[in-house]
This record gives C-alpha cells, sequence and structure tokens, in this order.
C-alpha cells in the first residue's frame, strides 16, 4: 500500500498565516506544511484540502483515480471546493466498515474528541490508522495487531500515541508519522529530537511512503539524565520524553515534608502536569528499582536522592565525614551507577547542575555541590542521551 502525504500540517497550515511567532518565522521552504491530507494507493483520499490537486501534482500523483473522500474532522472557515471529477466528501460513521471497489477496507474509529479515525487495510493485508488533529482514540481493545504505520498528532495529543501502545496498536516495528503539525514546536532539529523521543518522525510535505516496509524507526533511548538549573524547565523536558508511553512509574525522591506549603505548591504544580496513567510512588531506594523489570521509570531528581544519601551518613559533620562518612556515600553512589549499568527498563533521571554558580560560602555546601557534581558525572556516562536544560531549551550533551 503505498501512501502519498500531500500536507502533513495543521489545518490553519504551518506557519499560520499572520502569525508572528518564532516558529511561524522559520516554517521556510521544506519546513513549511499544508494542511495534512493523504492519498492512499491514488484511490482514497483521507481529508480535502485547499490546493489537494497541485499538491499531488507536485508529488507525481493525480486525483482523477480517486474513487472515495473521507473527512476527518470538521473544517473551520469557508468550505473547501471539490475538484472536478472528485466525489463529494464524506465520514463513515463510528464503527462502520466501508469495503471499495479497489479492494481497501476502511473501518471508523471513534475518538475523544469530534472527529473520526480511519483504519484502513489494503489489498495487500497491510494497515495504517489515520488521527485526526487533537484526538485519541475512545474504546480501544487489545484484541487486534500491531498496525504498519500510524499517522498522528504526535506533538498536540502525546497520550494518543501512549493509549496505542498499552492495547498493542503501536508495537516496536510500527512506523509512527507525525502529522498535523503545528507552531508548538519550533521545525527542524527541536522538532526531529522531540518525536525521536517518542519513537516517531516527521516526512516532507509531498512523501510518498510504503506502508509495511521496514523504516528505520528511531530507537527511543533506555537511559537518558537531564540536567538544568533552578527552574530550567529540565522536569517538564524529562516528563515531555516519556508523555508518550503507557504506564510510566514516576518516582519522586524528594518525600511530602509535611508542613512546607511551599514543598506542597511545588508538587502539586508536577503532579498536575503529569498524565492521570502514570503512577507514582516516593522513595529514595531506587537500586531495587532498576533491577526489576517492568514499565519506564522518572526520576526526579537525583539531587535529593543524593540529599537523603548523605543524611544517611551524617556527611554534613566533618568528623563523620573524615571517618567514614565519605566512604560510604562513594559507595552507595557506585551502587547506584552500576544498577543505571544493569537496568533494563527505560529511565529518565532529572538532576540539577549547580557546579556553574558562585562557590558555596560553607563547607557542607561545598561538599554537597562536589558530591552532585561526581554524581551526575558518574550516571551520565551509563546514560546513551545526556541533556542540559538552559532556558527551557534543551542542549544536547551526548546521544
Amino acid at each position: 500500500m503505498e501512501l502519498t502525504l500531500l500536507g502533513t500540517g495543521a489545518p490553519a497550515g504551518l506557519p499560520r498565516p499572520d502569525c508572528p511567532c518564532a516558529a511561524c518565522a522559520t516554517a521556510l521552504g521544506e519546513r513549511a506544511r499544508a494542511a495534512t491530507a493523504l492519498l492512499v494507493d491514488g484511490t482514497l483520499l483521507l481529508d480535502l484540502t485547499p490546493g489537494a490537486a497541485f499538491a499531488a501534482a507536485r508529488a507525481g500523483h493525480s486525483l482523477g483515480g480517486v474513487r472515495q473522500v473521507l473527512l476527518s474532522h470538521p473544517h473551520d472557515g469557508p468550505a473547501v471546493e471539490v475538484p472536478a471529477g472528485l466525489p463529494q466528501p464524506g465520514r463513515v460513521p463510528d464503527g462502520r466498515e466501508l469495503a471499495l471497489m479497489t479492494g481497501h477496507r476502511v473501518r471508523a474509529v471513534p475518538m475523544d474528541a469530534p472527529g473520526t479515525g480511519y483504519a484502513v487495510t489494503g489489498p495487500d493485508g497491510q494497515r495504517l490508522l489515520y488521527l485526526p488533529p487533537g484526538a485519541a482514540p475512545a474504546g480501544l481493545d487489545k484484541n487486534g495487531d500491531a498496525y504498519h504505520m500510524v499517522l498522528l498528532d504526535v506533538v498536540g495529543r502525546p497520550d494518543a500515541l501512549a493509549k496505542l501502545r498499552a492495547v498493542g496498536a503501536v508495537g516496536p516495528t510500527t512506523d509512527v508519522i507525525a502529522v498535523h503539525l503545528d507552531h508548538d514546536v519550533p521545525p527542524g532539529p527541536e522538532l526531529r529530537r522531540r518525536l525521536a523521543a517518542a519513537g516517531a518522525r516527521a516526512v516532507p510535505d509531498g512523501s510518498t511512503l510504503d506502508v509495511g516496509v521496514y523504516e528505520d524507526v528511531p530507537d527511543v533511548p533506555r537511559r537518558t539524565l537531564v540536567l538544568g538549573g533552578a527552574r530550567s524547565g529540565k522536569s517538564v523536558e524529562a516528563e515531555r520524553r516519556l508523555e508518550a508511553f503507557p504506564d510510566v512509574l514516576y518516582v519522586a525522591t524528594g518525600g511530602s515534608r509535611n508542613g512546607d506549603c511551599e514543598w506542597a505548591s511545588r508538587v502539586s504544580a508536577h503532579r498536575e502536569r503529569r498524565p492521570g496513567s502514570w503512577r507514582t510512588v516516593e522513595t529514595c531506594d531506587l537500586v531495587p528499582l532498576l533491577a526489576e523489570n517492568g514499565p519506564p521509570l522518572l526520576v526526579d531528581c537525583l539531587s535529593l536522592w543524593l540529599t537523603d544519601a548523605m543524611d544517611s551518613v551524617n556527611a554534613w559533620d566533618d568528623a563523620e565525614w573524615s571517618g567514614g562518612g565519605e566512604r560510604a556515600l562513594r559507595a552507595r553512589v557506585e551502587e547506584l551507577v552500576a544498577a543505571v549499568r544493569n537496568t533494563r527498563r527505560t529511565v529518565v533521571a532529572v538532576s540539577n547542575e549547580v557546579g556553574s554558580g558562585i562557590v558555596p560560602a560553607t563547607a557542607s555546601g561545598r561538599r554537597y555541590r562536589d558530591e552532585l557534581g561526581r554524581l551526575n558525572a558518574g550516571f551520565a556516562g551509563e546514560c546513551e542521551h545526556v541533556l542540559l536544560v538552559v532556558a527551557g531549551q534543551a542542549l544536547k550533551l551526548r546521544g
């Protein structure tokens, strides 16, 4: 089954008309995207957009062979003119299946937002799933096989990809294509980086893809360390890297700190950001979690883990530190680093980068700064990906 993407952008396109934002300002040339529309084997058109006939011609195709036009979502603004010779567009009722004379079967998949998803099976048995913008499937079951290709709003609804993974509709070899791309993420390297973390990719408008043919699916890194200063956006970046995956275990190392209202407010803000399907455990006992098999771990953060470890050996007292506390702490750090090296789980960990600021005024403060630098270096040495977040921007240090 051959698929041509006549457009891959949001309904308003990219850049958006009259939008002055930085993403739109850089969405030029190959980074510009028309509203998403898909041409399947030259006979089935999913979503009719302005200029579809010209887009097909630029891609080396014609709409002359189209026998069915299906819409996936309500279209705002003026009605789109139907090119001469094309059948009138329509939508298939949720749950219904349409058999085309060309041998394609199309099943309408209900969504949790206005719109309809379409599962298309080609004459050769290849299967693709196309979802409308801003929507995720509703009422999925685990009885089906994985699709060969899935096209969806990865940036706007990463939870849709997580739901598909949870029921096996997206597997390790599924080619996940991001469509309905808007100005939420700057085009170019930043978009590619974010999609790769979700196991997805984007292609330019006009691309023709063979459904079911092996592609180099982005390899999601198994171990990632996200570093950054206070309020740099490091936790948001770490959470973003796993929001397209189901059943994440969020490991909070800071505890509840009863009576600290400011800390409670921070914890609440973190909880509200996280997907409802994630579970949370409050612990600093990371080694057993890393040794177990299970869903991805998000550890936030190593800085607080170190505080707990230093408390346990009374590292703040000079006599205790020189009398064995230093050796005990280094042993705990080595144990944690070894656990990271041997883990089979996907792990994203957050830590503070404090070594670039002023030198702490106290011996205990300098001790903490030094030990955190050693911990970060050891942990980073076992990670495929290491990021430094500055002013909300993620800089790739490794991977």
